[in-house]
């Protein structure tokens, strides 16, 4: 049984995953990362365990493996996830939402289920959430994605007022565009309505240039691991400048200036943004 602390990451085969497990890695925890193809994913940098969080028994499995190997754990990462293509949210059928809810959201809540007990014991853990600043700000024609995220906040938030008094705590991390392979992910929404293709073929390109100018996944890990590290860690940190920007206009800010910037920055008709 090992003394250090140990760190599972899920979703950690690339982007903000990765890069947060390499950054574990270098502060000094013991890391595993999970992907669907276990092993065969990575680069050989820490071990890779398969899990798909969708799954009630793969979750069970992949949890007791690193208890029956390392005897603790000190830290849980959600970062699985995946979002759907720019769309209007009525282009999306309910099992598609449903999917979405089932990674993003679902998933968050199986992972914690099965840590938390042994945390418990322990009398100590983290939980770092990875969430969005959309599921702060709203962000028109990714409705399902923003929900899904939007759940997480308060899942997150409620947890962490149940659990600090057992010495758990938990935190959600709030990036804005990241310059990693998950747009190239996203799914294509499954009722898609002629009424939508100017804006959808629109937003397509402006997304691209944004998450072709956004942060770096490393900068988000930065993040990942000084909300691990605190000693007393805040419920909610954004990651990199432009999340940050929105956090505060989405504090201070006039509803209309918001949703006027917002609508600006993806291009979209403003005449509307103030009703």
């Amino acid at each position: 049984m090992t003394t250090k602390r140990v760190a599972l990451v899920t979703g950690a085969s690339s982007g903000i995953g990765e890069a947060s497990a390499k950054k574990l890695l270098t502060a000094g925890y013991i890391v595993y990362g999970t992907s669907r193809r276990g092993s065969n994913a990575g680069e050989g940098f820490f071990p890779m365990l398969a899990l798909d969080v969708t799954d009630d028994a793969s979750v069970d499995a992949a949890v007791n493996q690193l208890m029956q190997r390392e005897g603790r754990i000190d830290l849980l990462v959600n970062n699985a996830g995946f979002g759907v293509a720019p769309a209007g949210a009525e282009e999306s059928s309910l099992e598609q939402a449903k999917s979405i809810f089932d990674t993003n959201f679902f998933g968050i809540v199986r992972m914690t289920r099965a840590v938390v007990p042994h945390m418990r014991r322990q009398g100590s853990g983290r939980i770092i959430n990875i969430g969005s600043i959309i599921g702060v700000v709203p962000m028109p024609y990714v409705a399902l994605y923003a929900a899904s995220k939007h759940a997480v906040e308060g899942y997150s938030e409620s947890l962490d007022h149940e659990l600090r008094t057992r010495g758990i705590r938990v935190s959600v991390i709030e990036p804005a565009f990241t310059k990693t392979q998950f747009e190239a992910n996203n799914v294509e929404p499954d009722a898609k309505l002629p009424d939508y293709d100017q804006i959808r073929a629109k937003l397509a390109k402006v997304v691209a240039q944004a998450m072709e100018g956004g942060d770096s996944p490393e900068v988000v890990a930065e993040v990942v691991v000084t909300a691990a590290q605190a000693t007393t860690p805040k419920r909610r940190y954004t990651a990199g400048k432009a999340a940050g920007q929105l956090q505060f206009l989405r504090r201070f800010a006039p509803t209309a200036v918001l949703d006027k910037g917002l609508r600006k920055t993806l291009q979209l008709d403003t005449a509307g943004a103030s009703l």
